[in-house]
């Protein structure tokens, strides 16, 4: 029986698990890299390093080189294993019908380069930030909840269901923006929410992805440990990375809660009439999916039905959408290392240009992180005049 494309997405198995698939399935088709007939990179960090990645160093690339003996770790080795986003776009044009090579191989040689000493400086500033501050931007912990000071969010006290920010959702200014959108909503349907504010801590999707297991599960079992404590049973995620990490790995760790991400639980109040958005937005809009909204966790339909709600909004995509959606660059800590680089070829720019190509003149995402790849990618590529990044959450926001 062919096993499904995705359902070892979330694996945490060690890269010697992965010889017999790393040396036997690849069959140097390249689909992985570049799309057929369109001769698009499929693969974000393909514009950056080419063919090295694969094809200059034998049928399944510098993985297979190095776990067969032919190459030993070095820095230029991690420095190329960390330019992968993981955003799943090379399992999608896989011809070959197995489920781990690209993903879950790509995060065991990185729990490899991190237990052999070998973790480029950015790694290890944003693991030592994580695990000294609870984030990734080195922020105190008592300043997590200042986004909210100036709103009517409350903190978490047995109410139906917990608001996970996230860090990227707490700290970054243009995602503050998204997380007040969200609350403000989710408070005028008169959802019984709270937030955990300052005891809360970084989900750990990043962490897991860059290979650091063991601080990954010291992050697990400790806002497990929180959630159970507080009584928590529901949790809506502002971050699609969020949703990933505690939806599918949390319950390895004995943390089983109903976890939502926000354009799902938005679209459940308006299904119900809990929620209804009066206001028209005479607009033509294109949207991004999140890679892990879309492909890691097959969520297409939730937010083109938000946005189909809105009157007046004529949704035109982008060629390459839902599971051939071109990453934002973002994934797999380069929101935060930047291994991918900002340049006339960054994934974030290759991917703003297609949305301005629409002739759409705003770009919904659904995800903090993609909110700002995008907006630096925007002044980049000088179309802030021409050309708007929107959360749906706050484009729904401004019209209840």
């Amino acid at each position: 029986m062919a096993v499904s494309k995705w359902e070892n997405v979330n694996s945490m198995k060690p890269i010697d698990d992965y010889k017999e698939d790393v040396f036997l399935c690849c069959s140097s088709c390249l689909n992985c890299m570049l799309s057929y007939p369109m001769y698009l990179p499929v693969c974000p960090a393909l514009e950056k390093y080419g063919f090295v990645t694969y094809a200059s160093k034998g049928r399944s690339g510098l993985i297979e080189s190095y776990l067969s003996g032919q190459i030993k770790m070095s820095e230029e080795f991690a420095n190329i294993m960390y330019s992968c986003a993981l955003c799943g776009a090379c399992r999608v044009s896989c011809q070959q019908d197995w489920s781990y090579y690209n993903l879950e191989v790509f995060e065991a040689i990185r729990e490899e380069i991190i237990d052999k000493g070998f973790a480029p400086p950015e790694v290890r500033d944003f693991l030592q930030s994580v695990y000294k501050y609870g984030n990734p931007f080195s922020e105190p912990r008592e300043k997590r909840a200042d986004w909210a000071k100036d709103t009517d969010v409350k903190k978490y006290k047995g109410q139906e269901y917990l608001l996970f920010v996230g860090s990227v959702g707490s700290y970054d200014p243009r995602a503050q923006k998204i997380s007040k959108a969200l609350s403000s909503i989710l408070i005028k349907a008169g959802i019984s929410f709270g937030i955990l504010g300052i005891e809360e801590t970084d989900d750990g999707n990043e962490v897991n992805k860059v290979g650091e297991r063991g601080l990954f599960e010291y992050l697990a079992d400790e806002n497990i440990e929180k959630f159970k404590n507080l009584g928590v049973k529901k949790i809506i995620t502002l971050s699609p990375h969020s949703f990933n990490a505690i939806k599918n790995n949390y319950p390895a760790f004995g943390g089983d809660f109903e976890v939502m991400h926000y354009t799902q639980f938005l679209k459940q109040l308006i299904e119900t009439g809990q929620l209804q958005i009066k206001g028209r937005l005479d607009a033509d809009v294109t949207f991004h999916d999140p890679c892990f909204l879309g492909r890691y966790n097959k969520e297409y339909e939730a937010p083109r039905f938000l946005l189909g709600s809105i009157p007046g909004l004529r949704l035109i995509e982008m060629e390459r959408n839902k599971e051939d959606s071109f990453c934002c660059g973002g994934g797999g800590g380069n929101f935060f290392t930047d291994f991918l680089g900002s340049g006339e070829k960054g994934a974030g720019r290759i991917r703003i240009r297609e949305a301005f190509d629409t002739k759409a003149k705003i770009l919904a995402v659904a995800c903090p992180m993609c909110a700002g790849m995008f907006e630096d990618a925007l002044k980049m590529e000088w179309l802030e005049d021409e050309f708007t990044v929107k959360d749906i959450a706050e484009i729904i926001n401004e019209l209840i």
